[in-house]
Parts: structure tokens; sequence; C-alpha cells
């Protein structure tokens, strides 16, 4: 790690600051306590420290502590999405669609007590026999992990911070595509967004759910909750992975089934990616219009054809494809594709109409591309 990333830090003595961090840790538990005592014991170890000192020593020493350490900062900083740990070495960050290196550099030591203060809280294990780990910090900031020995080279820890509040679709499309999206919601029909990782998928889906009518009552399924929008009155579902205390995870295809029975207007499917597609595309089917999720997909085709192929694996198989096909073309009403320009912005490249009759071009030739 740089030496000067503990400007303040370095200003408190060594044996003053193990005096802190002990008694620290045996007198609080909660973050808000936490800040407050670290400052009373700093002033009480270093009383020279000026005011300003002991809190940049205390909040230093909280991220140390209870946060990401090193890698609080760079989450701090305006326009940061990812953060990313490849082993021992210097972290990259991307912000405002820009992937860079950060000027920070962890260690081996560093690297694994950065993973045990993620995971750890959550209940998780991250080690041989659990080496991948996907899963949402409590300030909504999601986490994957991946250990040795799948990533040799040290572990690699991947943080994205998904913004608090939703975009206009103005910010996604041309003016035409801003009309397309908003009948889309307005008409009730059933909306998948597709793009590969990082295209603006749930921004997107968080925009256009800011669209809906404040009397529906929308309902949530994700698989990590990311999606941030105001307006419906919301009901939100999140799977859980089972925790090595032994507490059952639930799945994200049993969460659409208790969807159905929460009395909504519309459901909106974070991202399908698996069983679930089966119980989401019979829900679009009887009668629960207006509703929309995200798939990870290139193109409409491509987007339409995982869909299927993960709704004949939610039914084992045994409904033929010809049927399955017929069942996701009828459910589906639009296809919104994203991706980014070469400037790094999030876009909508293309909206079609899906149906029977196969797709059809909405934005027109070329759309946003």
């Amino acid at each position: 790690m740089r030496a000067e990333s503990h400007h303040a830090v370095v200003a408190l003595p060594d044996t003053a600051r193990r005096r802190v961090v002990e008694a620290f840790r045996s007198g609080s538990d909660t973050p808000g306590d936490a800040r407050s005592l670290l400052e009373e014991l700093i002033s009480a170890e270093a009383p020279l420290l000026d005011r300003d000192s002991v809190v940049r020593c205390g909040e230093e020493l909280l991220g140390e502590l209870l946060g990401l350490g090193a890698l609080e900062g760079l989450m701090a900083q305006e326009g940061t999405t990812d953060v990313l740990v490849d082993g021992p070495g210097e972290v990259w960050v991307e912000r405002e669609g820009r992937l860079g290196p950060s000027g920070v550099h962890l260690g081996r030591s560093e690297v694994d007590a950065l993973v045990e203060r993620l995971v750890a809280p959550m209940g998780l294990r991250a080690d041989r026999s659990h080496p991948v780990v996907d899963a949402r910090r409590p300030d909504g900031t999601r986490v994957a992990v991946v250990m040795p020995p799948v990533a040799p080279a040290g572990p690699i820890i991947a943080l994205r911070r998904h913004a608090r509040r939703s975009h206009p679709l103005e910010d996604y499309a041309d003016t035409h595509g801003v009309a397309l999206l908003r009948a889309a919601v307005r008409q009730r029909r059933n909306v998948l967004v597709y793009g590969p990782t990082g295209a603006g998928k749930t921004s997107l889906l968080s925009s256009l759910c800011g669209c809906v009518d404040a009397r529906e009552r929308v309902v949530v399924v994700e698989d990590t909750a990311e999606l941030c929008f105001e307006g419906p009155p919301t009901a939100r579902l999140e799977a859980r992975a089972t925790t090595v205390e032994g507490d059952t995870g639930t799945g994200m295809a049993t969460l659409v089934r208790a969807a159905l029975r929460l009395r909504p207007d519309r459901i909106v499917v974070g991202e399908v990616r698996g069983a679930e597609a089966a119980e989401m595309i019979w829900a679009l089917s009887t009668g629960h219009r207006g509703s929309m999720a995200t798939v990870h997909a290139g193109d409409p085709l491509e987007a339409l054809d995982r869909v299927e192929v993960m709704v004949v694996a939610g039914q084992g198989g045994a409904v033929p494809l010809r049927a399955v096909r017929k069942q996701v073309h009828s459910a589906l009403d639009v296809l919104v594709g994203m991706a980014r320009d070469r400037a790094g912005r999030r876009r909508v490249v293309r909206i079609d109409g899906c149906g029977r009759g196969g797709l059809s071009r909405l934005d027109g030739p070329g759309g946003e591309e």
C-alpha cells in the first residue's frame, strides 16, 4: 500500500495505535458508536493531535477495522463504479466508464484481510472449499470474490457500487428512443433489457421502473439488490445463498413464484440467469403485463435464445423447444439493447418489438448505434 495513504495514521505512534485498536475491539460493535469511540481513544493516546488529524486518523482506522481499508477512499470518490483487485499488486478502478490504475497497491496479507472483512459479516466463507463468493454488502455494494486455487495469482475481488438514484431515460437514448421506452412502460409492454456485463442494463431498468404509474404495485425480484428508483409502491425480494451456519438459501425461481402471490401489477426480475426464467415467462404469459427483466446477451436474437434455453432447463426438458419458443415470443413485447459507446457511456443501441411473428426494429435504421 502506498505510504501516503496512511498520512494521518502515521502521526499516531505504533504503540498508541495498537492500544487504540485493542481498546476499540473490546469497546464497540456499531459503526455509529465506533467513529466517536475511535476519536476519543485517539485523542486520549495522542492529546497533541489537532482535531482534523484526529478525525482523519479515526476515519482511516475505521476503514481498516470495519470497512474496506485502502479501498474505502476509492469507493467514496465521485464517479467510481468498480474497484478491482487482481491479487497482490495495483488496484484498478473504473470512473465514468473509464478503467485505469488507482495508484493504490496491496500486498497479499492485505488482500487476504480484505477478503475476510468482506465475506465474514455476511455469514459466508471464501477459501479453497468455497472459492467463489457473490454477495451484497449492507450499503448495496456488490461483492464478487474468487479464491485460490481457482485464482492462482491470489484472491480476486470485484466491488461494484450501483447508483443510489435512477437517471432520466434521456441519459441513455435519443428523443425517439426515449419516446419508445416511455410508451412501452405506459402501454404495459413486457420489456427485456439485454447487453454485456457493465453495459448499464440494471441502470436502465431502474429508470424504466421510475416511469411506472405511482398507483401500480411493483414486486422486484433480484439475486443481489441493485435496482434503485422512486415512484410506485414496491415490494422487494432478494435471493439468499446457503450460509456456513447452515441457513437454507432461497433461489430466484422460488422468489418469482412468491412474487405472484404478492398481488403485483408488475413483476421486475433484476437479472434472469437460470431456472427462474421458466417462472418468469409463465407469469408474463398469465396476465402480468408491463413486467420487466434483464439478461446477458449481445443482440436480440441471442437474448431470446438464452431465455429459451433457460426456460427449457427450468422445466427439466419436459416441454419441447418449439413450444417454449412460441411461449417466449408471446410473453415478451419489447427488447432493448444496451452497450457502451467509445466514450464509455452506457447507451441504448437498439429497440425491437417481439411477437410470434419474430423481431421488428422499432428505432429505425441505425438507432443509437
